[in-house]
């Protein structure tokens, strides 16, 4: 026990109801160069299964009672997402009142930056949507798809949030961007979520999405009485949606020449989702081929940020930001204190969207 719990600062006996009581999210201690982080889980059986930084970590039980518990190392710098996994479900941590959605949770060392303006939300609360809801139906890319269409401050420049669905339902981008406009960090812009059906067919390096974005949806957000300037429109994606979204800067010019890119998937080539080891090819992908054709860039506003522990990415990224810089576009890099995390993006998503607005 005082190995265990106590350095933690919890006291009582594991498993007792003022045990409990008093437990709440992940605790840290410093170890070496990072932390050990304690979790927590009550009942039954359970893994830890964390998004994109380590392998599934299993809790060990405290003796023959209900508590549940890992000690987790961790470097210096870290936000990441994670579930709870039992026999029949994954669950968010009841005890963490920082969630992402119904059945995930967010864990930050102690020296992770602050993420001023989003909320901690748990798995009950329900994220506010906003008023404005479109029906994109048909057209290039076919289907149904419901886009949410949010004027933070009133309006102003068009901010494309690509994987809309996830910064609708799992991360509050509507109430951060509020709070930053407010506060005078990020200028007034008219939020456009844009929802995604087949990632990796939509974001990879073909032209459809545009088209379709150009010739179907904006005409959409025009024509629905929400204030909003396509004139200074802002993409901003992460992953295979950053991949996309420098793709359009490259391929569609007129159209995108502001662009936030959070650890965008620069591995992409044609062929990388077949392989093996999709990250193994060419440094750079497709995208670096392209920027080797030396484009104009010069219109171009792009903002680079990547995961510090995105070991495997960073090669990837760090190439394409000095091609794109050298093609002559204005570049901005950072570096998130997390993996390949949306929780470890939120940040930059509100900086790089004000900074492409500058």
């Amino acid at each position: 026990m005082e190995n265990t719990f106590a350095r933690f600062g919890l006291a009582g006996e594991p498993g007792a109801d003022e045990f409990w009581a008093a437990a709440g999210a992940p605790a840290s201690v410093p170890a070496g160069d990072g932390w050990v982080m304690l979790f927590l889980w009550r009942g039954s059986p359970a893994t830890i299964d964390f998004e994109s930084w380590s392998e599934p970590v299993p809790l060990r039980r405290w003796g023959d009672t209900d508590c549940w518990y890992a000690e987790v190392a961790m470097p210096a710098r870290l936000r990441v997402t994670y579930q709870m996994r039992t026999d029949d479900a994954v669950h968010a941590d009841p005890l963490n009142p920082d969630g992402a959605g119904g059945d995930r949770s967010i864990a930050a060392t102690p020296d992770a930056p602050a993420q001023p303006h989003w909320p901690a939300v748990g798995p009950a609360d329900v994220l506010p949507l906003p008023r404005t809801r479109l029906r994109w139906t048909g057209g290039r890319l076919g289907g149904r798809r419901t886009v949410r269409v949010h004027p933070a401050g009133g309006g102003g420049p068009m901010v494309l949030l690509l994987d809309g669905d996830d910064w609708l339902y799992l991360h509050p981008a509507m109430t951060a961007f509020d709070a930053a406009v407010a506060r005078g960090e990020v200028p007034a812009v008219t939020l456009v979520f844009v929802p995604v059906q087949a990632r990796e067919a939509e974001f990879g390096c073909r032209p459809e999405l545009w088209e379709a974005i150009r010739d179907e949806l904006l005409p959409l957000v025009a024509g629905s009485g929400v204030p909003a300037d396509p004139d200074r429109l802002v993409v901003a994606g992460q992953s295979l949606g950053g991949l996309s979204a420098l793709y359009a800067a490259l391929e569609f010019p007129d159209l995108v020449s502001r662009v936030a890119c959070q650890s965008a998937s620069f591995w992409w080539t044609p062929e990388a989702a077949s392989q093996a080891d999709p990250m193994g090819g060419p440094v750079g992908g497709a995208v670096a081929a392209r920027l080797r054709e030396r484009p104009d860039l010069s219109g171009l506003r792009v903002a680079f940020d990547v995961g510090e522990h995105e070991t495997r990415m960073l090669p990837h990224c760090e190439l394409v930001e000095t091609l794109t810089e050298q093609a002559g576009a204005t570049v901005r890099v950072a570096r998130s204190a997390s993996g390949h995390d949306r929780a470890g993006w939120r940040h930059a998503l509100l900086r790089d969207v004000a900074w492409a607005l500058a």
